[in-house]
């Protein structure tokens, strides 16, 4: 049972123990605050806070409970890759990453060694087994649904992955956690940010990492479409597709970041309608509910987390996709994922290009 600290996961252990699992706590240490040089305020599942409060939950219910130094890996995989996409004019998505390469294949490695079946988390997420495949399908409490950021997960990922809480709502789960003796958990604030960026400053984080990165970018030129200079912006790694705040660039209207260009440190704006477009190409592909694109009929593709979700076409070619929108969308963004719903169902997704 992975651990992090909070309500969600430490309910989701008591769920199992009551069905009859025998569980083992693990907490994943996956950063390391002290040595990041971020704000000393520690927040999310790495802290010495949240790993003490997945040992006492275990403590308290009798189960044992470990913690996985992942660091490591973490630094390898995650925020490699984090750093290299930011320095190709990309924004990219860690926890997507994250999910599949290090929680899920580290944890079932764990899983593997002390003989554990199954692995199991606090994601607001469902398994669904079908016609020989495994997908998820939307938690039931929506607001809290988590199925965008597990696309990458694969099939071997999802035969052994129990969500406990698939089926409840967040409010019923709150009300769980006081009945069994937890309330500071079930008040306890939730931390909405990258977990290595605790501040939410992903621009110092950057300027910390990458030697000299303030030297190399800053003076370039923001643009029109036209190639007309209008200013200078202080690097493209700070530049983010749909940015509007913190331009510094006074035109008489609201400008928006439209295109990022590593080559030419260069960012172009441009007024909110050009930032629509019709269809985007995505790869790095994973198929979940179906094994091709041959049954797909009506398909939603969000675009980021917290979008709704458009109607759209999925035609593949070669190992990418290319999804036309019934409407046009607004801000597609390298490096973030397309995915892809047929109803509440999750078809898979990829990385847009």
């Amino acid at each position: 049972m992975a651990m992090s600290g909070g309500v969600d996961s430490s309910v989701a252990a008591i769920l199992l123990r009551d069905q009859g699992y025998e569980l083992v706590g693990i907490t994943m240490k996956t950063w390391d605050y002290a040595s990041s040089g971020s704000s000393p305020k520690e927040t999310g599942c790495c802290s010495l806070d949240s790993i003490n409060d997945a040992r006492s939950v275990a403590v308290k219910f009798d189960f044992p409970h470990y913690v996985l130094d992942l660091r490591k890996e973490f630094e390898e995989k995650i925020i490699s890759n984090f750093i290299d996409e930011y320095m190709i004019g990309r924004t990219p998505n860690p926890c997507v990453l994250c999910n599949k390469l290090v929680k899920w294949d580290d944890l079932l490695k764990k899983a593997d060694q002390l003989n554990c079946e199954f692995i199991a988390t606090g994601h607001y997420s469902q398994v669904i087994q079908e016609n020989n495949r495994y997908f998820l399908r939307k938690g039931l409490d929506e607001s809290k649904d988590q199925t965008y950021v597990l696309w990458g997960l694969s099939q071997e990922h999802l035969r052994r992955t129990i969500f406990p809480l698939g089926n409840f709502q967040k409010t019923e789960i709150k009300e769980m956690a006081k009945d069994c003796g937890l309330p500071r958990l079930a008040d306890k604030s939730e931390s909405y940010e990258v977990c290595f960026i605790p501040d939410n400053d992903y621009r110092s984080f950057l300027k910390r990492r990458v030697e000299g990165l303030e030297q190399q970018v800053d003076g370039g030129n923001f643009v029109l479409a036209d190639g007309k200079i209008i200013g200078k912006h202080h690097g493209y790694p700070f530049y983010t597709i749909g940015q509007r705040k913190g331009l510094e660039v006074a035109v008489g209207h609201p400008l928006y970041v439209k295109n990022i260009n590593p080559e030419t440190n260069s960012v172009e704006l441009g007024i909110k309608d050009e930032l629509l477009k019709s269809e985007l190409h995505a790869d790095s592909l994973n198929l979940m509910k179906y094994e091709d694109f041959t049954q797909l009929k009506t398909i939603t593709t969000k675009i980021r987390y917290k979008d709704a979700g458009t109607l759209s076409v999925l035609n593949k070619t070669n190992e990418e996709i290319h999804v036309v929108f019934d409407k046009p969308v607004s801000a597609i963004t390298p490096g973030q994922s397309a995915v892809f719903y047929e109803g509440n169902d999750l078809i898979g997704g990829g990385v847009i290009k």
